[in-house]
């Protein structure tokens, strides 16, 4: 009876990874990536790895099925359904893939194939596993569309990728995942660039399928409410080492390694800070930025009609006020955020910054009103040169308005590295030799340089760790507590909003819907659409978030 249990327990477990190593050679050295792992999925499990940037989680699900670079070396034990993968013959591992171990890669625009629509791309998935005509693949591929909620799925499955939103993407290849029904699914970061709502929607999709298909997933994250939503089991990876490995109730109530509490310890909680006070001497001073009955549009293109983006908008933002804009993508954000220092014109309304006119500038006005505005960008990769050195990169506008040349320029570029946390000796190294955290702290800087009235961020935590996306928010509320300038933070975070902002303002499809206080926005919204995105929002306890998830579902 004993043995036939034990066998009944083993048939239950679909990934058991024993004495797993990941090493890459560079350079005429081995570099562990991935130091001695021992872990298992079972099935309708979801085992959740965790920890910051460069701790293995991502190399760890890639080696899995000989997904890295050939400079890599993968040694131990993988069993999948019973079959040794390490060592195993290209000819099973390509049957394995797809088949039996799917993958939803973090970012669905570079994982699909641009020039293919998406419903060729399944149909490709299908028939290479399946003896299927291409009929009965499409009527398959539409069932698959349909189960992972898309609308229309007849239309979608004619669409190219960059026909989709962020969320639609990412429910397209999720339904490419799945449609050979594999015992394993490995997520890797399925959420992260997605707004609230969309990530409660995903994340309620691959729980309803796991649930439906009894399948075992590897997620891969450093978003612990995500975690919290989820998982079942948790390990806790840092530095390449397996630090923690228990249930999500043992992790998230009672961890024991110091690393994993400063993980838990750094996570944004709606509420968890005191509310933010302008300094008394900045009270009844004129606004920086005045934004009235604004609205912006993007011409027509060719055969695509022009786009009204923002109507009516109306806000201020005052001197040393931290002013936090949220909503859904295509909600207006960011359109906003760059025609408030004149990268994108108005059709209508007006705009103020440090009281000119900005509605129409001239060239020069606008040279002239940018010594007063900075913009700290979403992803610094594409917003720093990569052929220049980050110390020119801070020190270029400085020099291009004449404000510094010479030993003034550098002893300024040196300061400017002081204030954001970086070793002078970073002047000298490129954006691709920086982790994205320091990369942002560079992006920040840079803003900074002219120590302007206004700072622009457009989402600059979202792709961070969060430690480091703590760290950052602790280093951008210093710098403006010290430098009082006045900051549109622009975000579908509302924990990281609500630790920085001293007021929250609310847009959906183009509108401004709700202007308040944080406690006001948070606490008591008025709105139906503000109440729907506080109460998407994940929290990193798998009690409540149980709870608030029920109660979502119960108002919908």
């Amino acid at each position: 009876m004993t043995q036939k249990n034990h066998s009944a327990e083993e048939s239950k477990i679909v990934l058991q990874v024993a004495n797993y190593n990941v090493d890459f050679w560079v350079e005429g050295v081995w570099y562990p990536a991935a130091i001695d792992m021992n872990f298992q999925v079972e099935a309708g499990k979801v085992l959740a790895i965790v920890g910051e940037s460069g701790s293995g989680k991502s190399t760890t699900a890639m080696g899995l099925m000989d997904l890295l670079a050939t400079n890599a070396r993968v040694s131990g034990s993988v069993i999948v359904r019973g079959q040794e993968m390490i060592g195993a013959k290209k000819s099973q591992l390509r049957k394995f893939r797809g088949r039996e171990v799917a993958y939803i890669f973090q970012e669905p625009m570079t994982a699909l194939n641009p020039v293919y629509t998406i419903g060729f791309q399944i149909v490709e998935t299908l028939r290479t596993h399946f003896d299927m005509g291409p009929n009965e693949a499409k009527t398959r591929a539409i069932e698959l569309l349909t189960m992972v909620e898309i609308p229309t799925p007849e239309a979608s499955f004619n669409k190219y990728p960059h026909q989709l939103s962020g969320g639609q993407r990412q429910r397209a290849m999720i339904a490419q995942s799945l449609a050979c029904d594999p015992g394993l699914l490995v997520a890797d970061e399925p959420t992260t660039a997605l707004d609230v709502t969309v990530q409660a929607e995903i994340l309620d999709l691959i729980r309803n399928l796991r649930d439906k298909l009894n399948s075992a997933i590897l997620l891969i994250t450093h978003d612990m409410g995500v975690v919290a939503d989820l998982s079942d089991d948790i390990l806790v990876m840092k530095d390449g080492n397996t630090v923690e490995y228990g249930t999500a109730d043992q992790i998230f109530n009672r961890p024991k390694h110091p690393y994993t509490k400063e993980l838990l310890a750094a996570v944004p909680k709606l509420g968890s800070v005191a509310v933010r006070e302008l300094s008394p001497e900045l009270v009844g001073k004129p606004a920086v930025l005045k934004l009235e009955n604004v609205s912006i549009e993007y011409p027509k293109s060719g055969r695509i009609p022009a786009f009204r983006a923002v109507t009516d908008f109306s806000l201020e933002i005052f001197p040393g006020e931290i002013v936090g804009l949220v909503g859904e993508s295509g909600s207006g954000k960011t359109t906003v955020g760059r025609a408030a220092i004149g990268l994108l014109p108005t059709v209508e309304g007006k705009i103020e910054i440090v009281g000119r006119d900005m509605t129409k500038p001239t060239p020069q006005e606008l040279r002239e009103i940018r010594r007063h505005t900075g913009i700290v960008f979403q992803d610094p990769v594409s917003s720093l040169n990569p052929r220049l050195p980050i110390g020119e990169s801070i020190g270029e506008p400085l020099f291009l308005s004449g404000d510094a040349k010479g030993a003034e320029l550098d002893k300024r570029v040196e300061d400017l590295l002081d204030s954001v946390e970086l070793p002078r000796s970073y002047r000298n190294r490129y954006p691709h030799e920086l982790s994205g955290g320091q990369r942002q702290r560079v992006g920040i800087a840079r803003a900074l340089a002219l120590t302007p009235d206004l700072l622009i961020a457009d989402e600059p935590t979202s792709a961070l760790d969060v430690s480091v996306q703590a760290r950052f928010l602790d280093l951008l509320q210093e710098l403006q507590d010290k430098l009082k300038f006045a900051c549109l933070f622009i975000s579908h975070d509302l924990a990281v909003v609500d630790i920085l902002s001293h007021r929250i303002a609310v847009m959906q499809n183009g509108r401004l819907i709700e202007v308040g206080s944080r406690d006001q926005i948070l606490k008591n919204p008025r709105e139906d659409y503000t109440k729907r995105l506080i109460s998407s929002v994940p929290v990193p306890d798998p009690a409540e978030q149980r709870l608030r998830r029920e109660a979502r579902l119960a108002g919908k």
